[in-house]
């Protein structure tokens, strides 16, 4: 499989696993915290390739850390998960620019962390992507009411004698691991386009939460394949391409969304045809 072809690839499978994460990140409103774990697991990938080993993996201990770091900041009295959210967001990008800056001998270019480079994935990033999507779609099937019972009716769920802390720890791991299976993709900061773009494009064209489970993932794909076919033409970077394209879903869809709203043409007006049977 040559590099382009297996670019494709990676395309399909990152944004297919992305997009479909992505519709819990916008149905549980957590998008803000996605943001910043892509921003935060830069250090832990320019770490990890300080010490020649995987950056998949660098990000991923980072990311625990991160989970672990604004759990605990979130249940500090007066503060909460979006406060949470900013400070990590800062403070890990601004750890991983310092840690770029004293490290110049490094192998790995800056932009490949902060932009993604999928022209060079190899078939370890492929696979690592597969699992993760497959690990999404087998937990949300298996623990799928649960989930959506808690984002949609968070006072009944704990009503009805459920906790919380483990259906929020799980949607947590798959957007950290979503997160990480798309940095060799787009990087840290292009990332939370190809996880929130695709759901909300879905969400303003689909009526069912299922809907948009099915939906986000097409986009995410398509978006993905859209945006590698679109730098080979014009010789630009894969990852700004892949993320424009996944706005450039949304655009659309926001553009559809707003023209189902408006009265056929050559409708009258439901207040109007009142008006006229008044008459």
């Amino acid at each position: 499989m040559g590099y382009f072809e297996r670019a494709l690839l990676a395309a399909v499978v990152i944004g297919a696993g992305a997009g479909f994460v992505g519709a819990l990140v916008v149905l549980r409103r957590r998008t803000f915290f996605a943001q910043a774990l892509t921003h935060a697991t830069y250090p832990g990938a320019v770490a990890a390739a300080a010490l020649g080993v995987s950056v998949p993996l660098g990000a991923a201990v980072a990311s625990v850390a991160i989970v672990a770091v604004m759990a605990g900041i979130a249940r500090v009295r007066r503060q909460g998960a979006q406060v949470a959210a900013g400070v990590v967001l800062t403070a890990g990008f601004a750890a991983g620019a310092l840690l770029q800056a004293s490290l110049p001998g490094m192998p790995v270019h800056a932009e490949s962390f902060l932009v993604g480079s999928i022209l060079t994935v190899t078939d370890g990033d492929i696979l690592l992507a597969g699992i993760v999507a497959v690990a999404a779609v087998v937990l949300v099937a298996a623990f799928g009411t649960r989930i959506f019972f808690s984002t949609f009716d968070p006072s009944g769920f704990r009503a009805a004698g459920f906790r919380e802390w483990p259906v929020e720890l799980l949607v947590l791991a798959l957007i950290a691991a979503s997160v990480v299976s798309s940095l060799p993709a787009v990087g840290a900061i292009l990332a939370i386009a190809l996880i929130a773009a695709p759901a909300a494009a879905a969400r303003l064209v689909v009526s069912s939460y299922r809907g948009v489970l099915f939906v986000a993932p097409v986009i995410g794909a398509a978006s993905g394949i859209i945006g590698v076919l679109v730098s080979r033409a014009f010789a630009i970077a894969a990852g700004p391409s892949i993320a424009l394209a996944a706005t450039a879903f949304f655009a659309v869809a926001l553009g559809v969304s707003k023209l189902r709203r408006l009265p056929w043409r050559g409708q009258i007006p439901v207040e109007t045809a009142e008006d006229a049977r008044i008459a």
